[in-house]
């Protein structure tokens, strides 16, 4: 069951917590973007090609969580822009206390 107190782009699981991001490859600024649809929006410059965009987006929210970029990984929607990112080692509710003030 999800925790009512937590945005609804942040879930537990067992090793950590997963993210559901709305990537845009090719911004013109990267970063985080606000949340969109229900989901974190993540501006890369990156292009989407040979897995760019995707390294870009585990490196934008490894830096925004302050946790080493081999924590995070997309693990889910690697050639689309709906992506599920999993973060080891951080709880959903620590993710939401970092996330939230840069998003809002």
């Amino acid at each position: 069951m999800a925790d009512p107190e937590l945005p609804p782009f942040v879930h537990d699981i067992t090793a950590g917590c997963r993210l559901t991001v709305r990537a845009h490859p090719r911004a013109r600024r990267t970063g985080l973007a606000g949340v969109h649809a229900g989901a974190l929006r993540v501006d890369v410059a990156a292009p989407p090609e040979g897995g760019a965009a995707n390294r870009a987006v585990e490196a934008v929210v490894a830096e925004a969580l302050h946790v080493a970029k081999r924590r995070v990984t997309v693990v889910a929607g690697g050639a689309s822009r709906a992506k599920t990112v999993e973060v080891e080692g951080l709880s959903a509710a620590e993710a939401a206390a970092l996330i939230l003030p840069l998003v809002s």
